[in-house]
């Protein structure tokens, strides 16, 4: 299938409606039924404002990047983008072209396994 990989950025302790933003917009993603999210935590980075941001052992750095993305339809992609704006959650996002698919069929995977 053809579709698009969209990410958002964001810190890691920005809130949105009093949730974390992440957390925020993979709830807002599960309920328009979109398949599957993740959320990435950077180790270090900088954004449009170049400053450096990076872990330190004694330091819970909780200003660090996180990435959440999705590989969804193209009106999927729209859709979400919409909600966030209409929302003003302040996330920046990017969007590429993707090709995906699964290499077992939905229908005939196994079962997850009962841990022992």
């Amino acid at each position: 299938m053809i579709g698009c990989a969209l990410r958002f950025y964001m810190h890691e302790n920005q809130k949105h409606q009093g949730k974390l933003v992440y957390e925020w917009l993979l709830e807002q993603a599960k309920r328009r039924g979109i398949h599957g999210g993740s959320a990435f935590r950077a180790i270090a980075g900088f954004g449009r404002h170049g400053q450096l941001h990076e872990q330190a052992f004694f330091e819970m750095a909780a200003n660090l990047t996180v990435l959440v993305e999705f590989v969804v339809s193209k009106d999927e992609a729209d859709a979400l983008i919409a909600l966030a704006e209409e929302d003003k959650a302040p996330l920046f996002w990017s969007r590429a072209p993707v090709e995906f698919g699964n290499t077992v069929p939905h229908a005939q995977r196994p079962p997850p396994q009962s841990p022992a």
